[in-house]
């Protein structure tokens, strides 16, 4: 199947998902399938700069990434319209509501870890274009989490994808301006 199919084959599927839960990016009245697009933007473009990297696979994993765990999609539902492969890619990424909130991203990061580049790139691409101009209802904390988050998540993910790895890097430089942390109040 040529990568254009692929593309527009998940994206429907990811799309009609999180539509039928009435999902918007947060802070925006915007749907959300059009941050699945720009995360699978960001991987098309890091296919471009990365070597042996299986492009098809990554589309399909950035498209459905959130789709078990923001929509009623079962695991098995994923492994029946595409493969386990993908499957097991998208739990990864899925953040294990069983556990303390605290320990969640610890878990699915060490989950990313144990499979291919490609899963290591699409949670990346996330992170890049999750990093935008934070909800107005976000609090200080809430904000200065989520930076925190994406440095750990660019760390523990270093050596996954050099590409992504810079653009990140320059996200997570653009977003602390959004932080407010005690050493900043200090030096101001």
């Amino acid at each position: 199947m040529q990568l254009q199919a692929i593309y527009q084959n998940t994206i429907k599927f990811a799309a009609k998902k999180h539509a039928s839960q009435n999902q918007v990016i947060p802070g925006t009245n915007l749907p959300y399938v059009v941050h699945l697009s720009n995360v699978a933007m960001e991987i098309i473009i890091a296919s471009q700069e990365t070597k042996q990297f299986n492009t098809a696979f990554a589309i399909q994993v950035a498209l459905l990434h959130d789709v078990l765990e923001d929509t009623q999609t079962t695991f098995d539902e994923l492994v029946n319209e595409f493969d386990e492969e993908i499957a097991l890619a998208v739990l990864a990424l899925t953040k294990n509501a069983a556990i303390a909130k605290e320990e969640r991203m610890n878990d699915s990061l060490s989950r990313i870890k144990k499979l291919s580049k490609e899963v290591w790139a699409v949670k990346l691409a996330d992170r890049i274009t999750n990093l935008q101009i934070p909800p107005e209802s976000w609090s200080v904390e809430k904000i200065n989490e989520y930076h925190k988050q994406a440095l750990q998540i660019l760390n523990t993910l270093k050596g996954g994808n050099e590409y992504l790895e810079k653009r990140l890097s320059e996200r997570i430089e653009n977003y602390s301006k959004y932080c407010n942390t005690d050493s900043q109040i200090k030096h101001q």
